[in-house]
């Protein structure tokens, strides 16, 4: 009984780590001890890290680590992909080892042997895409093609030059630091990827994304109904019920499964537990992308419209204390007006108020088909866009 703790409190202590660092920073979880954990994780480790690597080994170790976060996170290298590589082929052979015996079994047919692989296969080869494939470099062969596919907005894009790469800027593009060069419809830099999200490629990253989820259903599912499958060969409630005399409820028989399928099957529930929390993971991570992708609106231009809303609400702001303000003091130089009464300024409008509501106006949002259409037939595959590339 005491291994089986052990397994539920290492299962419970893993989730809250795996929530806290891809989740933690979630308004949901603001002031919380997840937040905490999320700030010591990304943040605070590291800080402690360093100075104990200046108090130890002085400003040259410190200077050692830089240079490794430097080469890890700031220049393109293949370590995060060798890092989902050995994840994905390491689970698999763990489910292999520990769960193909089991198939054929009560519920499942042999065929699943051969589909899991198919589907891990699937899912490397959409890792590959997106990894190795043109998220849309800009350049100055086409840039004058994208300058006319994205018009400047005039809000949070106008027009300018990079100032690397010596081009104009078209509207929705970014200069990614870490690639060194310039990405049309820019969403970000996936280090997972070692490559860009932009243009070209989203959607092979949302195909990723949506099928690694399905991925992590299907083997939840397959190893729940294979721990199933052993529940009803080797008749366990048939055994609990008339030889134990425990009645046939499931708040009776529940602990006694459980207990039966972590003395028996550990291996198999931590797979299965392994693949819910991540499959709910990436759940969230593909919805927040596909709104994204159907509102055609970027990573980069979510920041970029929350700037410029936090800017314009606090301009408007400093505009309507600064005319309260001012009517304030004309009325007290002006004539002497009975004392209002203290119900009525209770009850009375702050004049913040009124400060007038700022409205997100995308003008690349042109409906769900059509933004649909968009990512997955990108406007520089069109002929259109090749047709004026070649004028």
């Amino acid at each position: 009984m005491d291994v089986q703790w052990i397994l539920v409190c290492h299962g419970c202590l893993t989730l809250l780590v795996i929530v806290s660092f891809l989740c933690g920073q979630w308004p949901i979880f603001q002031n919380t001890f997840i937040e905490k954990i999320h700030y010591f994780l990304t943040v605070g480790a590291y800080d402690y890290f360093l100075r104990f690597m200046l108090y130890a080994f002085g400003s040259k170790g410190r200077n050692a680590i830089l240079s490794v976060e430097y080469f890890c996170c700031d220049r393109p290298n293949p370590t995060l992909q060798a890092f989902y590589l050995a994840i994905i082929a390491g689970t698999y052979y763990v489910i292999a080892v520990s769960s193909f015996d089991y198939i054929p079994g009560y519920y499942l047919s042999e065929y699943h042997r051969y589909t899991s692989f198919l589907a891990v296969g699937v899912g490397v080869v959409l890792f590959l895409l997106s990894s190795f494939s043109d998220p849309g470099t800009v350049n100055a062969d086409n840039v004058t093609q994208y300058l006319s596919s994205y018009p400047y907005d005039n809000i949070i894009f106008t027009e300018k030059v990079c100032t690397t790469c010596k081009i104009p800027k078209p509207a929705r593009s970014k200069h990614c630091s870490i690639c060194d060069r310039c990405v049309a419809r820019f969403d970000h830099h996936c280090g997972w990827m070692n490559n860009c999200i932009g243009e070209k490629n989203t959607r092979y990253f949302m195909a990723f994304l949506l099928w690694h989820f399905l991925l992590c259903v299907y083997g939840t599912i397959a190893i729940a109904l294979i721990l199933a499958g052993q529940l009803k060969e080797f008749k366990v409630i048939h055994i609990l019920t008339v030889y134990y005399g425990f009645e046939n409820s499931f708040y009776s028989l529940a602990p006694h499964v459980v207990q039966w399928v972590l003395g028996a099957y550990n291996t198999q529930i931590l797979l299965m537990v392994f693949l819910a929390v991540v499959s709910l993971l990436l759940a969230g991570f593909s919805g927040y992308h596909a709104h994204l992708c159907l509102t055609n609106t970027t990573t980069n231009e979510t920041f970029k419209w929350k700037d410029y809303i936090s800017l314009k609400m606090k301009i408007n702001e400093a505009k309507v204390s600064a005319a309260a303000l001012k009517a304030s003091i004309s009325g007290m130089t002006g004539e002497t007006k009975p004392p209002e009464s203290k119900w009525k300024a209770f009850f009375r409008k702050s004049p913040l108020e009124d400060v007038e509501v700022i409205v997100k106006d995308n003008i690349y949002d042109k409906g769900f088909f059509s933004n649909l259409s968009e990512i997955v037939f990108p406007l520089s595959t069109r002929r259109s866009f090749l047709a004026s590339k070649s004028d």
